[in-house]
């Protein structure tokens, strides 16, 4: 079985799955956990040249792992290692951080762009010590894995849009890495569709015992983190506290997952940016305005993250291997593959704007999409938490409703592509619009 499982990322590009999730293996993502923990720690402030132990070993492995993956492609990846200098108060002194992306082109529109990502360094209870052992397995060899899994899977398919897979330095050293990956989408001048952070994602019991395999939680922004005072403003009066860009990407992951639930999860939407207290590499990307979510396991285990290696009274502390549940990992990774590859499909959201003060009817309008066929009209009640009605398809870049009072109700509009790819659905308010905002807001 290990060698049949050993070829099959040289199978690739002839292997017959029904879809791509139907490739991920929990005995690779195991494999892949148990490497990265092998090379003892991962900080950001340890080894960058000793070939066996540190985050440079770790960044090497990551990287040959990619170019095998793109070997058995036809060389279908572009390998970039975006890098910077860092200083700060977690890092004293002057550092090199680097990223390891790989970029699977798109064939018709390749400046449109989804991300998949998870950290590769780790850390114990002093932030500051890069010598002693950091196994750091589920925090974040998990997410690593995901990612690298994400890529062999994906990249026998041809997507028109382009999908983009990353390793991150320096998160636990202040999100390092996920800035410098969402400065390199800027000035790479990338159009980005979402991003699927995933941070602890190969655990399902908690530190009191208490198991959950059968979901996954999705974290997304309430308020966008680029608002404006105008926009913010605009939104208290008219509405959009609830409907981020972020936020519909969850909204459409939840959906998505419904429809494979018996080999899958259910995804728990937390409606937060994240965890209390606490952040992820999915923030430097909504702080620009980028629509991101983060990916985490539906309970944490707090003795096994962030802890040095020890046993006191009676518990055992620290990331390691034999706490993880593979299952549940290979089943996040399932999820994300999904999503990646129906949203490499499809076209970006439209910006939909609503029309409907003092009038017992309401008017929607939007501008051409590139790759969009038509168009999906969508609507809520204002308290109701997912999109329930899809009210009309339509070719046309507007759409008119007569008898509907515009301040009732929420509308949003998604774009659909030649294949039936649906995006997710982008609201009718202020901020709506899958795209960084300018200073210019535009009047309700």
């Amino acid at each position: 079985m290990r060698t049949i499982l050993a070829l099959i990322p040289l199978l690739a590009s002839t292997a017959a799955y029904a879809a791509p999730e139907d490739a991920i293996s929990e005995a690779r993502l195991r494999a892949d956990v148990e490497k990265l923990v092998s090379f003892g720690t991962r900080h950001t402030l340890s080894s960058q040249t000793d070939p066996k132990r540190g985050i440079g070993a770790a960044r090497t492995w990551a990287e040959s792992e990619f170019r095998k993956t793109s070997a058995a492609c036809g060389n279908c990846l572009e390998i970039v290692l975006p890098e910077t200098v860092v200083t700060g108060d977690r890092v004293p002194a002057p550092t090199r951080l680097v990223n390891v992306v790989a970029i699977q082109r798109g064939t018709e529109r390749p400046n449109e762009v989804v991300i998949v990502q998870g950290h590769i360094d780790s850390r114990v209870s002093n932030i500051l010590d890069a010598t002693s052992d950091a196994p750091g397995a589920n925090d974040n060899a998990s997410g690593t894995a995901l990612v690298l899994e994400a890529a062999r899977a994906l990249s026998r398919e041809k997507f028109p849009t382009t999908v983009v897979y990353a390793a991150l330095s320096g998160e636990e050293q202040g999100l390092l890495g996920g800035k410098l990956l969402a400065d390199y989408a800027t000035a790479q001048g990338w159009t980005v569709k979402a991003v699927l952070n995933n941070d602890i994602v190969g655990g399902s019991t908690g530190s009191d015992g208490y198991r959950d395999n059968a979901n996954v939680r999705v974290l997304s922004e309430a308020l966008r983190a680029d608002s404006t005072d105008a926009l913010r403003a605009q939104m208290r009066r008219f509405g959009g506290e609830n409907d981020s860009p972020s936020r519909n990407i969850s909204r459409w992951v939840a959906k998505l997952a419904e429809a494979d639930t018996a080999k899958g999860l259910a995804v728990r939407q937390i409606w937060r940016a994240d965890r209390m207290g606490r952040g992820g590499d999915q923030l430097p990307f909504s702080d620009k305005g980028y629509p991101a979510v983060r990916f985490t396991v539906a309970v944490e285990d707090y003795e096994h993250q962030h802890q040095d290696l020890r046993t006191e009274g009676g518990v055992k502390f620290g990331d390691t291997v034999d706490e993880m549940d593979f299952p549940y990992l290979a089943k996040v990774t399932r999820l994300n593959v999904r999503a990646l590859a129906k949203l490499a499909r499809t076209p970006m959201p439209p910006a939909p704007v609503v029309k409907g003060a003092v009038k017992p009817s309401t008017d929607i309008e939007w501008q051409p999409v590139p790759g969009a066929v038509r168009y999906s009209l969508w609507q809520r009640r204002t308290d109701a938490p997912m999109w329930q009605t899809k009210l009309l398809e339509t070719a046309d870049t507007k759409a008119s409703l007569p008898g509907v009072r515009a301040d009732d109700w929420l509308f949003g509009v998604n774009a659909v592509a030649a294949d039936g790819s649906e995006s997710p659905i982008a609201s009718a308010v202020p901020g709506g619009q899958f795209a960084p905002l300018i200073s210019a807001i535009a009047k309700p």
